[in-house]
């Protein structure tokens, strides 16, 4: 577990469901704030073209992921569309010990271990869509670039329902529908919770 430190940081959780936009909504959050570090996963999924290994996420193999969960490395992991997805104890910590606020773009199995640890300082936000249509458009849209067949984009679409149904689970319900619009709530939620912590 992290140890609970005297520095007051948070723990910030951006979730949603597959095409939502939260990776898109991270970069950018990331861009603009200085005080951010994004937590990077590991995942034995093979990248898409325009990801970088070590910078979106470390791409590693099957068995060395199952080695880590045996050695409890992951702080969180879930098997998300017959993948492994999991952050590393010592990358957070190392973030939370260099003074940053740790953002997680991760899934509601994630955010659920994170709250079953007792982490201090966690800040949850799930990102709507503004409707099940324009999830579909929009991975129809990431197939034609990433190759991903007719077959995955049906069976994220039949997950989007589960998805939906954990929202409640989070503090902050943000719609993604106009990008700009998003991003400013979502940091007026991140400045109100700095703001809270330092009162």
């Amino acid at each position: 577990m992290i140890d609970n430190l005297k520095s007051k940081k948070l723990i910030i959780v951006i979730s949603s469901p597959s095409g939502a936009g939260k990776s898109s909504i991270c970069k950018q959050l990331l861009k603009d704030d200085p005080q951010l570090s994004i937590s990077i996963s590991d995942t034995t999924r093979p990248p898409r073209d325009n990801e970088t290994n070590g910078k979106d996420y470390n791409f590693i193999g099957k068995d060395e992921f199952e080695s880590k969960i045996k050695n409890n490395d992951y702080i969180e992991y879930a098997n998300v569309f017959g993948n492994y997805y999991g952050s590393l104890h010592k990358n957070v910590q190392n973030a939370l010990d260099n003074g940053f606020d740790v953002l997680f773009d991760i899934d509601w199995q994630g955010s659920l271990q994170l709250k079953a640890s007792n982490q201090p300082n966690l800040l949850t936000i799930f990102i709507t869509p503004p409707s099940k249509e324009v999830i579909y458009e929009r991975l129809k849209l990431r197939a034609e670039k990433s190759g991903d067949i007719e077959q995955a984009i049906k069976y994220r679409m039949e997950m989007y329902e589960t998805e939906m149904s954990h929202q409640s689970e989070y503090e902050h319900i943000v719609e993604n529908d106009d990008f700009e619009e998003c991003i400013f709530k979502i940091k007026k939620i991140i400045l109100d919770a700095r703001t809270k912590l330092y009162s």
